[in-house]
């Protein structure tokens, strides 16, 4: 496989105009007055002040509106579109995280506070779903070990837990008798995974605040990982000695494992994971399709991360 080596992008080629001339409007603003743009209800995309990252594909970013609309939120419905639908009364701040367990300094910390800590990065990533269809995404956040950093994980620690936020009465996915999942939605890594300098907590993307559907304010970003992994709205980081398990994993775990490294070697149950298709992109018979890239592309920087590893049986 050819080298990877980020590119360097300009941001006017990756953000539409009328979003990337908006957003340098705002590029002086602190970022607290741009979270307050969040409405009580449905929010407001507010623009983010971010620095330039290396880490950016040479790949044509999905469009805005693709990324926007064609989300797997099940908290907010079980269809591509619910999402969107349904997720307007979701309040996304004010907004704490926990960070608990194997630590030297667990706390609860503020959004804003620890936006305004650690520099925003703007940060081009491929995205690819355990379903077979795939995005490229300029996502806007700090890298997971800055706040790993903060709390000072012990030397006993070995995985990183999460959890996402439980509101039924803005969630209407949380809400029946008959549920799609066990809420909360949980999720986990390996510590040095979760230290991995591209593993990222995003706080926006195309420079804006994280819509509702999305995962807003904070969510995951593990782009060598199926897009399961990046769990969405975060309440709760613990550190752990035992391995955690992930919601789908429990929910079936012949089919989703841990470790959901994209493996294009390794077949989901009921679908090839060899070839994907690219969100809003359109080939001669539909829907445009490419070949699946062993960790998702990011095989140079991780590929280390699994040696010795039987990646079938760890799947």
């Amino acid at each position: 496989m050819p080298s990877y080596r980020p590119p360097k992008i300009a941001s006017s080629e990756i953000t539409p105009r009328q979003i990337y001339m908006r957003r340098r409007e705002f590029l002086g603003a602190a970022t607290l007055g741009a979270m307050a743009l969040y409405g009580a209800g449905k929010a407001s995309a507010a623009a983010l002040s971010a620095v330039e990252s290396k880490y950016k594909v040479d790949e044509k970013p999905t469009p805005l509106k693709d990324v926007t609309t064609y989300n797997n939120f099940y908290e907010f419905g079980l269809d591509k579109g619910d999402p969107a639908a349904n997720s307007g009364d979701f309040k996304p701040l004010p907004w704490t995280v926990k960070v608990d367990g194997m630590v030297n300094k667990p706390g609860t910390f503020d959004l804003e506070a620890l936006m305004k800590e650690f520099p925003i990065e703007e940060r081009t990533y491929r995205m690819r779903c355990v379903e077979a269809w795939s995005m490229v995404i300029p996502w806007d956040g700090f890298p997971l070990a800055s706040l790993l950093d903060k709390v000072e994980p012990l030397g006993s620690a070995k995985y990183v837990a999460f959890e996402t936020v439980v509101r039924p009465e803005e969630m209407p996915g949380q809400k029946g008798f008959f549920q799609s999942l066990d809420w909360p939605y949980v999720e986990g890594l390996r510590l040095d995974e979760a230290r991995h300098p591209l593993t990222l907590l995003a706080v926006g993307l195309y420079g804006e605040t994280l819509p509702n559907q999305n995962g807003a304010p904070i969510r995951l970003v593990v782009p060598w990982k199926y897009g399961f992994k990046g769990i969405k709205s975060i309440v709760r980081i613990t550190l752990t000695d035992q391995q955690p398990k992930n919601t789908w994993q429990v929910t079936n775990p012949q089919e989703y494992g841990f470790y959901a490294n994209v493996n294009p070697a390794v077949d989901h149950p009921r679908w090839s994971q060899a070839s994907e298709r690219r969100i809003g992109e359109s080939g001669f018979f539909g829907a445009s399709r490419r070949p699946t890239l062993p960790f998702n592309g990011y095989a140079d920087e991780v590929a280390s991360l699994y040696a010795g590893m039987d990646l079938k049986a760890n799947f």
